[in-house]
């Protein structure tokens, strides 16, 4: 009967992951030499090529892929049995992996995490900050934070954080140059700064007025991946920015940034904490989880 041990299979998933060995060594913490050593004995008992090798990257061949497959799920289900029955001491244990756009992290590092991690601190929390939509599940992820119509459908969701309300701004400067936009048609005149998604997909503008609305694919002399420096460049008075309001609060209150199309700003349902719905949560997100809803509630309750 063949056999594989758990840190081999996890070291396969790893490798499979970043698609190379020194990466993958410098996650599992161990040589690179002595992971690729590992993935060739694996090899040899299974009788069958798991990994191409080149000299820039790894990849999965047909019957590596076949394996991963199978055994991702199979060893996250076998982790998070660990962790739970490591987490039935006093003290629960855990990591907790999580895809987030910086803004989600961010709002979650300032109001849960300090209270969190001094309650269970023998629970670890890593955030990756992507603004791709990824899916959590076949990535590797715990879980992931999405606005809420972005969040598949199949996932628990856990609203946190106001509605979200896009507003297109600049700064006066701008404005006492190439004037302000009167209706979001004006848009197709101004200096905008355009937002890019790690996909490459450059964002629409899409404004609503009640039941009108319109979507623009707007010009200007400047793209970017990053909102905070979308702020930073409308501040800079490059152009007219379309980004989050709670992003731009405390400019718009000090006359910094100039709210330009207030009556055509959308607003959508905020960010959300999701997880597949189908698998029992490990112990250290379900006490994540709760603890965003007990911060959320609050929030509901003060407004």
């Amino acid at each position: 009967m063949l056999r594989a041990g758990f840190s081999e299979l996890n070291a396969f998933v790893a490798v499979a992951a970043s698609g190379s060995f020194s990466a993958a060594a410098r996650t599992l913490e161990v040589s690179p030499s002595a992971l690729s050593h590992a993935m060739k004995g694996l090899e040899a008992r299974l009788g069958v090529r798991l990994l191409n090798r080149t000299t820039r990257a790894v990849s999965l061949t047909e019957a590596g892929e076949r394996l991963l497959a199978r055994v991702r799920t199979a060893l996250s289900d076998l982790e998070e049995a660990l962790e739970e029955t490591a987490s039935s001491r006093a003290r629960p244990s855990g990591s907790i992996r999580i895809n987030a756009p910086e803004s989600g992290a961010k709002l979650l590092l300032l109001n849960v995490l300090p209270d969190f991690l001094e309650k269970y601190p023998d629970i670890h929390v890593e955030f990756v900050i992507d603004s791709r939509l990824v899916d959590v599940v076949s990535e590797g992820f715990d879980a992931g934070i999405r606005v809420h119509e972005d969040v598949p459908r199949d996932m628990i969701a856990v609203r946190f954080g106001p509605d979200i309300r896009l507003a297109a701004v600049a700064s006066p400067e701008y404005i006492g140059k190439f004037g302000k936009p009167e209706k979001p048609a004006d848009l197709l005149k101004h200096r905008c700064i355009r937002f890019r998604f790690e996909s490459g997909k450059i964002y629409r503008w899409d404004l609503r007025k009640g039941s009108r609305e319109t979507s623009i694919d707007v010009q200007g002399p400047m793209t970017l991946g990053n909102i905070n420096m979308m702020v930073e460049a409308a501040l800079a008075g490059i152009g007219v920015a379309w980004v989050p309001e709670h992003s731009i609060t405390e400019h718009l209150a000090s006359g910094r940034l100039l709210d330009l199309l207030p009556k055509w700003s959308p607003s959508f349902a905020g960010l959300c904490l999701y997880y597949p719905a189908n698998r029992h949560p490990p112990t250290a997100l379900r006490l994540f989880s709760e603890a965003i809803r007990e911060w959320a509630s609050t929030q509901e309750l003060s407004r």
